[in-house]
């Protein structure tokens, strides 16, 4: 592997563990299996889920197995890194149209004929009670309640439900099933992962290296992205929405994009960073990440979708130095007439009321035409009143 093709791969990584056996592995001639799970907990793909297919795609490119890996049946145990309560299970049918769109997507990154797509309830389905027991037997409920998530519920007596101890075990038994050489995942996978290296070791198999990349930062800078959130980018979003959501993040989050969304090597990136100490307009800068995204996603269209970001905010004379705004929110989400009266783009709510109904309002470059339209907390957002009013909202 070359040092350039090295440094991509692991820029932006959090932890390799064991670090000197990735190397190893990497360094040796065999055609390694990299697995990375997905559980289709929601329908659509967005750009924090793009950082793992990102380090995918550059295994493919190197000539390795990529394995994309639908976790059908451990979405319906519920997966509980990170969370405070029992996740409500999702239907099997629910579950099932989720997979068939991350199926969709997933091709706008990897190669399709270089990718083994997997459901794991391919073998669970199928998995014997005395297997299961075996399986089960690999890990303890002391060794369990180690877990932050876990620790932190139980000193707190909260509940914690049997089937939650199952999700951990389960993917590790997909290392198992797939004899993964690496499995990659977010840093609230690390638990996770390093029990599937238990779990490979209880079956006698070599165990996987591990590689986690950090949560991306949702529009705001501040949360992770997520749909439930209202601060994400979707594979699926259009081209010149696309372009205005990344034009609005701020100029330090950039960076943080470049670093775990780009292509472009450290070193451009570090010239990038020079120009702006320079002199150069960090506006510009920036219209080359969204340019780079949005091209990946929609082929041809990344320039088009420049050129009619500039028509759309500087021939319209709004300056590009647009306002930055945090507006505070009790509850989880608040209406947009709200939010407008309070960042002050108009004096009451019934004047964006009757701006609404004119068609005179845009929320991340999307006509709005429903006055009961709420904006969430923790979302970042690109609102727009008339011709020349506009302001960047974050609803903290």
């Amino acid at each position: 592997m070359s040092k350039e093709s090295l440094e991509l791969l692991t820029r932006g990584t959090e932890e390799i563990i064991p670090e000197e056996a990735f190397l190893e592995q990497i360094d040796s001639k065999r055609t390694l299996r990299i697995k990375a799970g997905f559980d289709p907990t929601s329908p659509d793909l967005h750009l924090g889920h793009t950082v793992l297919l990102n380090k995918m795609k550059i295994f493919q490119d190197l000539g390795h197995e990529v394995i994309f890996l639908i976790g059908d049946f451990t979405g319906l145990v519920g997966d509980p890194s990170g969370v405070n309560e029992t996740r409500p299970v999702l239907t099997e049918e629910q579950l099932n149209k989720n997979a068939e769109t991350y199926k969709q997507q997933v091709f706008k990154i990897l190669d399709p004929d270089k990718t083994e797509i997997r459901y794991n309830s391919e073998w669970m389905n199928e998995v014997h009670p005395s297997e299961f027991i075996k399986l089960l037997s690999s890990y303890t409920v002391a060794r369990m309640l180690e877990r932050d998530d876990f620790s932190k519920r139980y000193k707190a007596q909260q509940p914690i439900s049997i089937h939650e101890f199952l999700y951990p075990i389960l993917q590790g038994y997909d290392s198992v099933k797939l004899n993964a050489d690496i499995e990659m995942g977010g840093t609230d996978q690390k638990f996770n992962l390093l029990l599937g290296r238990e779990v490979q070791k209880h079956y006698g198999q070599k165990q996987q290296s591990i590689l986690t990349v950090p949560l991306l930062e949702g529009l705001d800078g501040v949360k992770k992205m997520s749909k439930s959130l209202g601060n994400y980018i979707a594979l699926e979003d259009k081209p010149d929405d696309m372009f205005g959501k990344l034009m609005s993040i701020s100029d330090d989050l950039m960076w943080r994009y470049f670093s775990l969304l780009s292509f472009r090597s450290s070193k451009e990136i570090l010239v990038f960073k020079n120009d702006i100490n320079e002199g150069t307009n960090p506006r510009d800068i920036k219209f080359l990440l969204a340019e780079e995204i949005v091209e990946r996603f929609h082929k041809g269209l990344g320039e088009v979708s420049k050129g009619n970001f500039i028509n759309r905010f500087q021939k319209g004379n709004i300056s590009q130095d647009i306002e930055e705004i945090n507006i505070n929110i009790e509850n989880d989400s608040e209406l947009l007439t709200r939010i407008i009266k309070e960042s002050k783009l108009l004096s009451s709510t019934s004047e964006a009321l009757r701006m609404i109904q004119q068609g005179a309002v845009k929320l991340n470059d999307e006509k709005v035409s429903d006055g009961k339209t709420t904006v969430q907390k923790g979302s970042s957002n690109l609102i727009q009143v008339g011709k020349k009013k506009v302001a960047k909202i974050f609803i903290v």
